[in-house]
């Protein structure tokens, strides 16, 4: 089941295919960060990953 690396909760597969890394790695998602600034803060946590 794919979680968030940062607040580790759920995420959809779909989401994973959307917002997720190279690797498949999901640094934010709805549970904790803002939706309107979500793909900002997935490449900003990624680089200090």
């Amino acid at each position: 089941m794919p979680t968030c690396e940062h607040c580790e909760r759920h995420v959809s597969d779909r989401f994973v295919r959307v917002f997720a890394d190279d690797s498949g790695k999901v640094y934010a998602c709805p549970n904790c960060s803002a939706n309107a600034g979500i793909a900002e803060v997935v490449r900003e946590r990624a680089r200090h990953a």
